[in-house]
């Protein structure tokens, strides 16, 4: 508690036009250190007795919260206590997580009072079928609980029965009304901050984009059907939304979650599971979803992400769930764009194209500040039972259409990727602009930042499935200018890792084949000769491109004749040193730049500025085609190449690469060694 806090000229507003639906955040923070109480229980009775400015008011209230989760919030450790005082006093207040389940066998609902630690207490079914959330994954509750020594289930005394039970997260009257009608009162940076402060963020020190990217994370509460997948460093509050900021979003851990328990858990009742019973349901720590990669799982993920809705027996399910995918990306982003792709928290079988191409938002968690004191806000911000109530209603609305107003989606977008750039606009529109007025300067921000997030995911599929996502260039046209406009992402900012400036003699790149991981990857080769004997190779290769330097070096040392230089190999060493630029644990096709690496060592001629050299040559000189041009294609312009030398024999397939790919790249053919050499080498 900071009770010298100075209010600033947000907070005057905030109390002004939000009189008792504001507390001030650090005072949940001081309460929940102390109790381990969920931010919304402690928001919720907060709200009650501390929404006031005046320092007497609000240490009063603060006296009252203490009292009424001392004497009422059930802590696991004093659960025999709470237990005696029901049986003492035959009826006792209590506040905690309420979940019911169904015994099939007694035809029966009992409930679970999960840190009072019972399990079979009595429930009517008219309760439960009031709160249906009770059925999966519980409910915060103020809970009138009974002892009666009479009640018996079988031949086993019972006696616990909830009289009646309030759920803790419901805010009265028409919230999205009140909000619209006060929001012209903030500007759109102060309603920003003031949302932030809402779900505990302190904003003053933060830079734009980041306020942006919190905000994000809110998406999936306001937008129905939005799938949303954020990675990133640990401790960096991924997960702190979707646990302590809405009630009506569950976070599940990567482990426990099954097929039955998200789609349908009792398909003989017809009861639906968490998709048809949450706004938001978020599964921490992906890497542990094991239950679900199965294939039958990701079919029934990847139906309910497309459509919003799955198949169960024989009936088609309709849900509004937003699914959310949280985890840890252990490796530097700029080396895991190098050397694999940004969805490796996932197990290998959730790995699937299909699937993950139906993600509308991949959040840049690597962005994201580790979660400090400085980043916790002391202000006034809206309660957590209101702020959900207010995302809540929101999910009523949709925004889609409001980018056609002034904007029209570039050629390169496809359905998927339309919808995706929508639900987040609409999302975005809808946070910061709830009354529908939104400037077109505004709009175009986030039809930018919508971009992002979609080409995020598509940038990943390109590296995954090659061609088949060859075309990432997202873009919006201004309808009134007609200009197009190309966003990029920021962590593919960085220098291109083909050079485009000369090198020095014995240096060349070329694309090899990792055949264990069927992927193509970059290397940077470099030769040097010296005094001595034979050769060595330095650098990670395996048997294939030790094989395609044993190749390159027979040829040119049993061939030197056929070319003009003057030079011998057989008394000097030949220094081989390959630079896996992408982790790769492999490369065959690759003698042809060996060879052309040497030559240019021998005689001190570079390879021409960002040429990659692509191909296989034989002991004979004999020179065989590449699999999968495109992809090799692709590889090397992505990563700075202005020129690929490739084998004549490959020609045919130049009508299967996208015109897009081919645009601004010089291909040049060879069709034996020495054609290489004079195309490859500087004149």
């Amino acid at each position: 508690m900071n009770p010298q806090m100075v209010l600033d000229n947000l907070d005057h507003k905030a109390l002004e036009h939000f009189p008792g639906r504001v507390v001030r955040k650090d005072l949940v923070s001081s309460l929940k250190g102390q109790q381990n109480v969920p931010a919304y229980v402690v928001e919720y009775l907060l709200g009650k007795y501390c929404s006031s400015a005046d320092e007497s008011v609000i240490e009063a209230g603060l006296q009252e919260v203490r009292r009424v989760l001392t004497e009422h919030y059930v802590r696991p450790d004093q659960a025999e206590w709470f237990k005696s005082q029901v049986k003492e006093r035959g009826e006792h207040r209590v506040i905690d997580k309420i979940k019911v389940r169904l015994v099939e066998t007694e035809d029966k609902y009992w409930a679970n009072l999960v840190n009072l630690q019972i399990d079979r207490v009595h429930v009517s079914e008219e309760m439960v079928h009031r709160y249906d959330r009770l059925l999966g994954g519980g409910v915060w509750a103020v809970t009138d609980l009974a002892y009666d020594p009479q009640r018996y289930s079988g031949n086993e005394l019972r006696p616990f029965v909830i009289r009646e039970l309030r759920p803790i997260q419901l805010a009265g009257g028409n919230v999205l009304q009140e909000v619209c009608e006060v929001r012209p009162s903030f500007s759109r940076d102060e309603w920003l901050d003031f949302l932030l402060r809402g779900i505990g963020i302190e904003p003053t020190s933060l830079p734009h984009r980041l306020k942006l990217l919190y905000l994000a994370r809110l998406i999936p509460l306001v937008e129905n059907n939005c799938n949303l997948v954020e990675f990133g460093p640990r401790a960096t509050g991924k997960s702190y939304v979707y646990r302590e900021v809405s009630p009506y979003a569950i976070l599940v851990s990567g482990g426990d979650v099954t097929v039955p328990s998200l789609f349908m858990a009792n398909i003989g009742r017809g009861r639906i599971g968490l998709v048809g019973l949450w706004d938001v349901v978020a599964f921490d720590e992906v890497a542990g979803l094991t239950r679900l990669a199965s294939p039958q799982a990701i079919n029934l993920l990847k139906d309910y992400m497309e459509s919003g809705s799955f198949s169960r027996g024989k009936e088609e399910i309709t849900a509004l769930a937003s699914l959310v995918f949280i985890g840890n990306i252990n490796l530097d982003v700029e080396l895991a764009l190098r050397t694999s792709h940004l969805f490796t928290p996932f197990p290998p079988e959730m790995q699937d194209l299909a699937f993950l191409d139906r993600f509308h938002i991949y959040v840049p968690g690597w962005e994201f500040p580790k979660m400090a004191s400085a980043l916790l806000t002391s202000h006034f911000g809206l309660v957590t039972d209101y702020l959900a109530e207010f995302f809540r209603d929101l999910r009523k609305i949709s925004q889609t259409p409001v980018i056609d107003s002034h904007f029209a989606l570039g050629d390169a977008l496809n359905k998927r990727d339309e919808k995706a750039v929508r639900k987040t606009v609409s999302g975005l529109v809808k946070l910061l602009h709830p009354d529908g007025i939104v400037s077109k300067g505004e709009l175009e921000e986030y039809l930018q930042l919508a971009l992002e997030f979609r080409r995020r995911v598509k940038e990943q599929l390109r590296r995954m499935g090659g061609v088949e996502y060859w075309n990432t260039s997202l873009s919006y046209l201004d309808k009134q200018t007609q200009q197009e406009h190309f966003v990029t992402l920021p962590e593919q900012g960085e220098a291109a890792v083909v050079s485009p400036d000369p090198l020095p003699p014995g240096v060349t790149y070329t694309v090899g084949l990792d055949v264990e991981s069927q992927r193509y990857a970059l290397y940077r080769i470099e030769v040097v000769s010296m005094k001595g004997s034979g050769y060595t190779v330095t650098g990670v290769t395996g048997k294939a491109m030790r094989e395609a330097v044993r190749t390159a070096y027979d040829y040119l040392r049993s061939n030197l004749h056929r070319f003009t230089i003057d030079r011998s190999v057989e008394d000097l060493q030949m220094h081989f040193q390959v630079v896996n630029l992408m982790q790769a644990k492999e490369g065959s096709q690759t003698a042809g730049a060996f060879f052309i690496a040497m030559f240019s060592a021998l005689v001190g001629k570079p390879v021409r500025a960002a040429t990659v050299v692509l191909g296989e040559i034989t002991v004979q000189g004999a020179v065989l085609p590449i699999g999968d041009l495109a992809e090799c294609v692709q590889l090397a312009k992505e990563n700075g190449a202005r020129r690929v030398l490739v084998p004549t024999s490959n020609a045919k397939d130049i009508p299967h690469i996208p015109t897009q790919i081919l645009a601004g790249l010089e291909l040049a053919f060879y069709s034996d060694p020495k054609d290489c050499l004079l195309k490859a080498l500087q004149d």
